[in-house]
This record gives structure tokens, C-alpha cells and sequence, in this order.
């Protein structure tokens, strides 16, 4: 099975670093749910996830990094800009063999290993 989040094919391990980022945060999880039920506008993202607006692109910014959401902007019949944000489509299967590899490309640096 092929892992992929948006238009970008999970094959590194920054590339599962991202997702797994913006997958950790329970506000995050929240938004992703009310997105999978249909796309959204700001505003009323805001209101259904209970936070403020500002706090709301924080947490946009970092999943549409991760390529889970997009956005799109359009103009209402009264000529209002809205930004709506929908779920892309993604489908990450998180094995402990695909954990075992990402494990390989992971360095640790010690600070108290290499003063003496």
C-alpha cells in the first residue's frame, strides 16, 4: 500500500515528520473531522471548532503543509472574499515496518556524549 497526503507521495522520512506533526494535536484532529464531514469557510471553521481565528490559521498552517487541507478562495454573490478549507484526499497506514524504516534515516545527537 502506497501512503500519500495530498498530491505528495510519502517517501521520506520528512515527508512522514510533516504529517505526523500536524496529526499531533487534538485541535488539529478536531478540524480534520469537521472537514471531513464537507469544506468550510474560516469563519465558520472557527465557530465549529470552538477557536479563535487567529488560532485557527496556526493550526491550518501546519496541515496544509502536511498537504492534508487546501484552500481555495472565492468571492460571494454580495462580492465577499471567503477562504474555504476542504480535506485533501491522504492515506497513511502506520506499520512497525514502515516505523523501522523511517527509524534508519533518524540521528541523535548527543551534546554531553562529544564534550569532554
Amino acid at each position: 500500500m502506497e501512503n500519500f497526503a495530498g498530491d505528495l507521495t510519502l517517501k521520506k522520512y520528512q515527508d512522514y515528520i510533516s504529517v505526523f506533526d500536524a496529526l499531533s494535536h487534538p485541535v488539529r484532529i478536531k478540524i480534520i473531522g469537521i472537514l471531513a464531514e464537507e469544506r468550510q469557510y474560516v469563519s465558520e471553521l472557527a465557530r465549529l471548532a470552538d477557536i479563535s481565528r487567529p488560532l485557527l490559521y496556526m493550526h491550518l498552517k501546519k496541515l496544509e503543509a502536511a498537504r492534508l487541507v487546501t484552500s481555495t478562495m472565492e468571492i460571494s454573490d454580495s462580492g465577499k472574499a471567503m477562504k474555504f478549507f476542504s480535506l485533501d484526499d491522504f492515506r497513511i497506514e502506520v506499520t512497525k515496518e514502515l516505523l523501522s524504516e523511517l527509524s534508519k534515516n533518524i540521528v541523535i545527537e548527543n551534546p554531553e556524549k562529544g564534550s569532554k
